[in-house]
């Protein structure tokens, strides 16, 4: 477009409010999916959900369930929707969200497995990546026990939920909710005119929200990377190229709520260390900037409703993870673990590079589906 003599480039601001549109949606995706759980009614909720009654259960749940989705930002609003529909309470909830942190890993880690031909390369992007694993891992190893004994996460999430919206059990005026209660209305209304009731209409309503969502995150990403991506690989470059630390660790936090998605930003490193243009060490905050900045979607997730549990659960993962950088990223002794652990990894994954592939294959399917069978 030409104003004058100037050309104005409209894209930006069209695929800005693109983006505002596709967050509408995605909420009512979120308020779908709670509206179907609970017109399900609680004896279907109790039997699709009573495995994750046992926390290692749940763990694997979440973990599975965001390899499936390949998006922890996905897998964490669904657990905020089915909190607020009630199907799921906030102790249950909470080492599902574990899991989703652990979960969306696997997507930094299949993008190393394309260096696999050149033996420098890869051990320096499978360290890069497998640098995210071992501290989600390392941080459910320590905190999971911790909540289980102590509720301190949840403790901690749920007084600041009600310092926000009140205390659990009564609802909140959300006017976000008030905002899509009409289309999901009509999403009903549909569903029923089309001859559905009872648990068939609630199946039907969750899938529709489940389309919504996974749709609606899938299209934010993409445009918000659109948006940014000229901007992305500078940023990091100039950035890191000054050194790590709080710096790194801001800018992981930055892009990923820009772009709705920590495998984004944390893919983009791996190329960049497999080519030595970044250290690990400068690599390994930007994750843990990364696993900060995703929990905003759940944050937005339950918005959507007017339930403090679903907003109890969304800070849990904040809270979560933000402990979890300060017991392995600021505690000095600490700091080294999950750096020298990954190195190691690689040296073995560059020695046999079969392994590298069956890491992924037993750390982020086989286990997590033994977990489910076994205990759920």
């Amino acid at each position: 477009m030409k104003v004058g003599n100037r050309s104005i480039d409209l894209r930006g601001p069209l695929r800005f409010a693109l983006v505002v549109g596709l967050i509408y949606f995605f909420l009512i995706g979120v308020s779908s999916l709670e509206a179907g759980i609970k017109i399900m009614g609680e004896d279907t909720q109790e039997s699709l959900f009573s495995a994750a009654s046992n926390p290692i259960a749940a763990l694997c749940i979440g973990i599975l369930g965001t390899v499936l989705v390949q998006s922890s930002s996905a897998s964490t609003s669904i657990i905020v929707g089915l909190v607020a529909s009630g199907a799921l309470g906030v102790d249950d909830a909470i080492p599902m969200i574990m899991g989703a942190n652990i979960g969306t890993t696997v997507t930094n880690t299949l993008v190393s497995l394309g260096h696999i031909r050149q033996s420098s390369e890869f051990r320096r992007a499978f360290a890069a990546a497998t640098v995210h694993d071992f501290f989600n891992v390392l941080a459910v190893l320590i905190l999971l026990p911790v909540e289980l004994l102590t509720g301190v996460i949840s403790g901690t999430a749920e007084w600041i939920s009600e310092q926000l919206v009140g205390s659990s059990g009564t609802e909140w005026k959300s006017p976000i909710k008030a905002w899509v209660k009409e289309p999901v209305s009509l999403l009903r209304d549909f569903w029923e005119a089309v001859g559905t009731s009872g648990n068939v209409e609630g199946i039907m309503m969750v899938l529709t929200g489940l389309v919504i969502i996974l749709l609606a995150l899938s299209l934010i990403t993409k445009n918000m990377r659109a948006l940014v991506a000229d901007r992305l690989e500078r940023s990091i470059n100039a950035m890191l190229s000054r050194g790590g630390g709080t710096v790194a660790l801001f800018l992981g936090l930055v892009i990923t709520i820009a772009v709705q998605s920590s495998s984004i930003t944390t893919s983009i490193l791996i190329p960049l260390a497999g080519a030595g243009v970044i250290t690990l060490r400068n690599a390994y905050p930007v994750t843990l900037g990364a696993n900060v900045g995703t929990t905003i979607t759940a944050l937005l997730a339950s918005l959507a409703s007017s339930s403090p549990e679903a907003l109890t659960v969304a800070l849990a993962h904040t809270t979560f993870n933000v402990m979890g950088i300060f017991i392995l990223y600021v505690i000095p002794l600490a700091r080294d673990v999950p750096v020298r652990a990954a190195e190691r990894l690689a040296d073995v994954a560059v020695e046999r590079r079969t392994l590298a592939v069956a890491y992924v294959g037993i750390v982020f399917i086989a286990l997590p589906l033994l977990g489910v069978v076994v205990l759920g």
